[in-house]
């Protein structure tokens, strides 16, 4: 049963549009299996000393994850009630063509708060990525500027360590990466009103008068709020799931919608209202059945690239029209990305904008005034290639012309044909040679020198990342031209439109196995494979399947026969660990972890079933070694502390012994175990009082 708080045993999507999104590594973090390091709340990076001038406006920043701008009131919806939202539009500046570069929710995050698209950051997917320190972020500047800085986030896919914690004095994600059973799926995302009630306990000591001296003035706040709720599955609570019962899309988004309600009736009650610079936006939409895509991240079509975009201004902001709260109800009709909104923050407060920014400021049109240029709408998914062979999507979109890159290139008049339906690109193939050229002319400016590397066939060039380049090479993709790859063979990729049936099969079959219907998942899996028989994919995700119905032998042999597609999937080399294990083979599941801590170093789970391992095999030192980096890993990992604590009993390291402990029992409270041992380490130190605390505390339901 859920809670009235957070949904248990939930993931925002079924396991592959989870694994999709976000890589097949965080597939398990879906699980609550990563062999990742773990998020950090309040990690503040240093990013030298704060300075300011004068007292800029607070800065609120709104994201409602997976939100189609045509689902909602103010974007002229008529199906739902978005109140909040919609007054936040009247009182502010609305624009209805936004645009993300990229349908994928780190990624386009990214974009948003670097002010610079994929190409120049790297962040094109969710494994293997991590912002760069060096790349300045908002909450960097605004730090630097006398800013306090908080983000409270809705789901682990935007965790501290992909890199968008840099320049927050608060990070706000408390997802646990530990556990590995799936009784934790809950704790890989917050409702939104979970969210919202840690980022306004966290407001009222920011702009509370508790920590700060009488007469002195408050530095300003950058408050960032991340909602989650519209992704998939769509589950609202009550009374949106049953107001919208035939619609529990709308429903999530409603529900959101009251939650940006209670964070403006706060800033309205304690005077912050008015001052502030309030944005409000999403990372990408939703596909909801078009063109096939029931979801996100797999095509380029504006059902997930179009995103509500609304600023509410200050009075300070340059120019502002007359009245307490800047311009109100204008609504621009222009073409602008996702990368214009950092810019168009700093401009708003004044703040240089750093060289690395690719977006432009918008505050001119925000304030009535000349467009001051084109916003470049470019748009990519690396999906269909990184994680099934099939060829990459790129796109460009100018004055309502949409061009996509594909093996089948397509060309649409997004005025006429908002839908886009109707592939122009065989009757005007003069305009889609063009629109092509514009595309790679775009990405070539974007793309870092470094990047721009001839790989491949002689003469061909591809100007992408470095770290992308080097992950294709690695899964034995080459270019043959701008946009263009083949595997190494020579073969060329599918078209992703060819294979949206194997997408959603495996979507299907990825959700069945999260709720426990392996043998479901298996036989689609399997349906799949007819279609795709080299898919590491789905090799991988059967052998997970055979794994949980305990068919230990045919698991091994899937694992292994994944990894002769990919032998550096460290991932298949812990599961065929574990299955190692299950099956007796100790020796075969020591190997596996070891060679997985080779190719990944942050499996802190693997490095403890090996320490397991050994501790089987009577190898104490070699199990404390591996213990040890666990947590060295994983410095909250209480099953590791746990485990260390019970070995260096066992040598008699009391003190060792206790401080292991004390640190399992404060990570773990409920963990029985962990207090009966420290009781006995206690006992062994004679500290009598301590030792019948920790028993009684074991014996504590």
């Amino acid at each position: 049963m859920k809670s009235m708080t957070e949904r248990s045993s939930v993931v925002r999507g079924p396991w592959f549009v989870v694994w999709a999104a976000t890589g097949l590594a965080s597939l398990i973090v879906a699980l609550g299996m990563t062999p990742v390091a773990g998020a950090a709340a309040n990690l503040a990076t240093d990013h030298g000393p704060r300075t300011t001038d004068a007292l800029k406006p607070n800065v609120i920043f709104i994201t409602i994850d997976t939100l189609r701008a045509d689902h909602l009131g103010c974007y002229g919806y008529k199906q739902i009630q978005t109140p909040s939202i919609d007054a936040l539009a009247r009182a502010g500046v609305r624009f209805t063509q936004a645009y993300t570069p990229v349908p994928i929710t780190l990624p386009a995050h990214t974009t948003i708060f670097t002010g610079s698209y994929p190409v120049a950051t790297g962040m094109h997917d969710f494994s293997g990525n991590k912002l760069a320190a060096n790349i300045p972020t908002l909450a960097t500047v605004l730090r630097d500027h006398g800013y306090t800085t908080a983000a409270f986030i809705g789901a682990a896919v935007l965790d501290a360590r992909f890199g968008l914690n840099q320049g927050f004095d608060t990070y706000d994600a408390p997802f646990d990466f530990s556990r590995l059973d799936e009784s934790s799926l809950d704790l890989m995302e917050r409702r939104g009103d979970v969210v919202m009630n840690a980022a306004l306990k966290w407001l009222a000591g920011a702009a509370g008068s508790s920590s700060t001296p009488p007469g002195a003035a408050r530095p300003p706040f950058f408050l960032w709020v991340h909602l989650y709720d519209p992704h998939y599955p769509y589950t609202p609570p009550e009374p949106y799931a049953s107001r919208y019962r035939a619609h529990p899309y709308d429903g999530e988004i409603a529900f959101a919608d009251s939650q940006v309600a209670r964070l403006v009736a706060y800033l309205k009650q304690h005077g912050l209202y008015d001052a502030s610079l309030i944005v409000l936006s999403a990372d990408h939409g939703e596909g909801l059945g078009e063109h096939g895509e029931k979801t996100h991240g797999f095509f380029v079509y504006n059902s997930t690239l179009h995103v509500p975009l609304i600023l509410k201004l200050p009075p300070s902001a340059e120019g502002a029209a007359a009245g307490p709260a800047g311009p109100a109800g204008r609504v621009v009709t222009a073409e602008v990305s996702l990368a214009d909104v950092m810019p168009t923050v700093l401009q708003t407060l004044k703040l240089p904008i750093p060289p690395s920014v690719q977006g432009r400021s918008l505050l001119s049109q925000a304030l009535g005034r000349t467009a001051g240029g084109a916003s470049v709408l470019y748009s990519e998914t690396y999906l269909p290639l990184l994680h099934f062979g099939w060829s990459p999507l790129r796109g460009f979109q100018s004055r309502g012309e949409k061009y996509i890159d594909a093996p089948r290139p397509e060309l649409y008049d997004t005025h006429a044909d908002p839908r886009e339906s109707k592939n122009l690109y065989p009757s005007r193939r003069s305009l889609g040679h063009e629109m092509h050229d514009r595309l790679y002319s775009s990405v070539r400016r974007f793309t870092p020198a470094s990047g721009n590397a001839t790989i491949g066939r002689e003469g061909a060039k591809e100007a992408t990342d470095p770290a992308l380049l080097e992950r294709l090479r690695s899964l034995g993709y080459v270019a043959i031209s701008s946009g263009a790859y083949t595997e190494a063979s020579g073969k060329p990729l599918a078209d992703p439109k060819d294979r949206i049936q194997v997408y959603e099969l495996v979507s299907e079959a990825m959700s069945d196995g999260q709720h426990g219907r392996y043998q479901q998942s298996l036989s689609k899996l399997r349906q799949a494979g007819k279609t795709e028989p080299a898919s590491f994919a789905i090799r991988y995700l059967a052998a997970l399947d055979e794994y949980h119905l305990k068919d230990f032998a045919r698991a091994a042999s899937s694992f292994k026969s994944a990894l002769e597609l990919d032998p550096k999937s460290s991932l298949a080399l812990y599961y065929l660990g574990l299955t190692q294990l299950e099956g007796g083979d100790q020796d075969g599941a020591m190997a596996s972890f070891e060679h997985s801590l080779e190719i990944d170093p942050t499996n802190f789970v693997a490095a403890f079933d090996l320490g397991a391992a050994y501790l089987k095999r009577n190898r104490i030192d070699d199990a404390v070694r591996e213990f040890e980096r666990a947590v060295r890993i994983n410095p909250s990992y209480a099953r590791a502390y746990e485990a260390l604590g019970e070995v260096y009993l066992y040598q008699k390291r009391n003190d060792d012994a206790i401080r292991s402990l004390e640190r399992a029992v404060q990570l773990a409270p409920g963990s029985s175990k962990a207090h009966y041992n420290l009781g006995r380490a206690y006992q062994a130190a004679g500290r009598v009082a301590d030792a019948e605390r920790e028993f009684g505390a074991a014996k504590s339901p």
